[in-house]
């Protein structure tokens, strides 16, 4: 049995991420480092920091302990508690996960060395159902303009129809926030150690191998959202996995994933054209700001999972 994401990468480095993840080129400086504590999948924000300094061989978990209160384990590399809220709560699945800009890490705190520029969110979230969440939507817009230990990698968007509105959009967000786009057809090979952004519909996307993961559920996506009926219908899920609502025409998704180390997406798709079109208008939109991942429907954005208040 694997163990919780942070447990597992807090006690022992599982991969050290500039050897075996994304990366090519320098990331550009930033204003300092961004920190931000939430809890239950981004939906609540306890804490965030801008622009914090950085001192030689900074960590992440340097930077919590000079703005929280943190209680640690196992010799101080794994996180108990955060300004009092402990992991193992209640239902006994409830721990600490940190994300550097939108990717879960797979080192420990105390040795993840910073760069300018850096988000990290720390978040308080129940692991029972889906162990991993690799890849988050609610540092953009990191990892575009960051990427993975202080080097860059290249953003590549793969559309659908290169000449449609969504894609326009996409291309233009990612650009006004300063990343050199390249574009490409929907399913263009060369996937590893690149960025890439799909917009397409669920019919074309869910003929992508590592796409097609989200119709399994949260347990192999991360997501916690569905398509259903063929992708006529997108359901959205709560923390357990279960459905608690079901919207077809208009619905839309923008979600990240990382099935392996070597490779990242993120989804801008929906039902139908109209969803694909909401999906690109939240892309990127302060309506994603922590979360893991957004549906769009009826003119709202949710966050998902969906939360009970």
């Amino acid at each position: 049995m694997r163990l919780p994401g942070l447990l597992a990468c807090a006690v022992v480095a599982i991969a050290v991420l500039g050897g075996c993840g994304l990366g090519a080129g320098d990331a550009q400086p930033g204003d300092g480092v961004a920190l931000r504590v939430t809890r239950d999948f981004g939906q609540r924000q306890l804490l965030a920091r801008q622009g914090l300094e950085l001192d030689a061989d900074e960590t992440v978990m340097r930077v919590l302990r000079r703005n929280a209160d943190v209680e640690t384990r196992f010799g101080g590399g794994f996180v108990q508690s955060i300004d009092g809220l402990s992991g193992r709560g209640a239902s006994r699945t409830s721990d600490w996960f940190f994300y550097v800009n939108g990717i879960e890490a797979t080192e420990g705190a105390a040795d993840y060395e910073l760069s300018p520029g850096d988000v990290v969110q720390w978040d308080y979230r129940d692991w029972g159902e889906a162990m991993d969440a690799r890849a988050i939507v609610g540092a953009y817009p990191q990892p575009f303009t960051g990427g993975q230990d202080g080097k860059r990698f290249p953003v590549r968007v793969e559309c659908q129809d290169a000449d449609s509105e969504p894609c326009k959009t996409v291309k233009d967000k990612l650009r006004a926030a300063g990343v050199a786009v390249a574009g490409a057809t929907l399913g263009t090979t060369g996937n590893q150690r690149v960025a890439r952004v799909l917009v397409a519909d669920w019919q074309r996307m869910r003929q992508l191998p590592s796409a097609e993961l989200i119709e399994l559920g949260p347990g192999r996506s991360g997501v916690f959202a569905r398509f259903a009926d063929e992708g006529a219908a997108l359901e959205l899920l709560d923390t357990d996995g279960d459905t608690v609502r079901r919207e077809s025409a208009g619905a839309g998704l923008v979600a990240a994933m990382r099935p392996t180390d070597d490779e990242l997406f993120w989804l801008v798709t929906g039902v139908d054209d109209a969803g694909v079109a909401a999906a690109a208008d939240a892309f990127g939109s302060r309506a994603t700001r922590n979360a893991f991942a957004v549906a769009t429907g009826g003119g709202e954005v949710v966050k998902l999972p969906v939360v009970e208040r």
